[in-house]
């Protein structure tokens, strides 16, 4: 009777225990979000209350922001994640592509991009503009041209290179004019000047060509007389003299001087239908940029696309930690933390720890009841 009594206590001690074991430790974990606001009895706050963590769920948030800047949103964590050859090759292919489908696209001419852009009315705006610098140009060469003498105009190697061609000008002429006077029409031209001015004499002419008979004697004696005068060294000297002086001369006439007015007006309406005929504005902006750059994409693709992408993603490198600075990430992961609900914050903690929670209420009905019967042994025993 005396050891089933005593086997009784040790079960009942036992259970006991469990039970307290098992309720306190659950209790401590539900402590540890319940309850969610603090519970006033009158003036007087009931201890406890709110939750370990709601109480706590400034210090909570302020350690969760620097635990994510510390160790996990780091510059490092971001420079292996994002600054990666795959990463780079993405963005590249990805720009390729895009600039493929939108700039080099047989779909979208010159005009529709500047529509886009709001340039409107361009081939307009370009002839107009056109027009006024044709009339600038012609009148300021037209200004040049009434106020400046030849000489001022010619650069200075044109002007010596025409005074040192002038004896070699001379000497052209003389070569000349011997060989017309030796030729056939040469003879044929003094044969009708010795008649017409024999002609032009009169009776005086007439006796002497009835004299002299038909005037060929006189033609082969002139045209020798003629040839001596050209090759004179005398007659180079005059003549290249006569070019000087003339040339002098003209150096110093104005374009207007030395060949009248010249007529500006139509010259100035020819320009500008000529220029306006070879640019065809209109017919050239309703034509694709692929019209005029067939290879432009492929081009930017090896020249453009991975020069600026390297370049983008080294200057996003450099300063990255300057970014990540001013993005203020950890008063950011303090401020959601704090604007979170407790429920949702004790869905959190037990969404990650509910297994480890319920084995520690496990472990308390253990322990509980261990206890119990080792202090059911202990009242047996004395």
């Amino acid at each position: 009777m005396n050891q089933l009594n005593t086997l009784l206590s040790i079960l009942f001690m036992t259970v006991v225990g469990a039970v307290i074991g098992g309720f306190t430790n659950h209790l401590a974990i539900k402590m540890l979000f319940r309850p969610h606001a603090p519970i006033y009895i009158g003036s007087w706050r009931l201890p406890f209350t709110p939750g370990l963590i709601p109480k706590r769920r400034g210090e909570l948030a302020k350690q969760l922001g620097k635990t994510v800047v510390n160790y996990l949103l780091t510059p490092e964590m971001f420079r292996k994640k994002l600054f990666t050859n795959s990463n780079q090759q993405k963005v590249e292919q990805w720009l390729n592509d895009k600039i493929q489908e939108t700039i080099f696209t047989k779909e979208k001419t010159i005009k529709d991009w500047l529509q886009q852009v709001g340039v409107s009315n361009l081939p307009q705006t370009v002839e107009g503009k056109v027009d006024n610098i044709v009339v600038d140009q012609v009148n300021h060469f037209k200004n040049v041209l009434s106020s400046n003498a030849i000489e001022e105009l010619l650069p200075v190697s044109w002007e010596q290179k025409a005074t040192s061609k002038i004896p070699d000008i001379a000497r052209y002429i003389l070569k000349k004019g011997e060989d017309y006077f030796e030729s056939e029409e040469g003879y044929q031209t003094i044969k009708k000047l010795i008649d017409d001015f024999l002609e032009s004499k009169g009776t005086l002419g007439g006796m002497i060509q009835m004299f002299l008979g038909d005037s060929s004697s006189l033609v082969d004696k002139l045209q020798k007389e003629v040839n001596k005068f050209i090759n004179a060294p005398g007659t180079m000297v005059l003549l290249t003299n006569l070019l000087t002086s003339e040339w002098k001369k003209l150096k110093v006439q104005s374009v207007p001087q030395l060949v009248g007015e010249l007529d500006f007006n139509s010259t100035q309406a020819r320009i500008q239908a000529y220029v306006k005929q070879e640019l065809q504005i209109e017919n050239r902006l309703d034509k694709p940029l692929v019209y005029y750059w067939n290879d432009g994409a492929e081009w930017m693709a090896r020249n453009v696309v991975p020069q600026f992408v390297e370049k983008g993603f080294a200057i996003a490198e450099d300063k990255l930690e300057d970014a990540i600075k001013r993005l203020n990430l950890e008063q950011i992961v303090k401020e959601q933390v704090d604007s979170f609900p407790v429920s949702v914050l004790e869905d959190l903690v037990l969404g990650i720890s509910k297994r480890e929670f319920k084995m520690i209420t496990v472990l308390g009905f253990v322990l509980g009841g261990v206890i119990g019967v080792i202090q059911g042994i202990f009242v047996s025993i004395f």
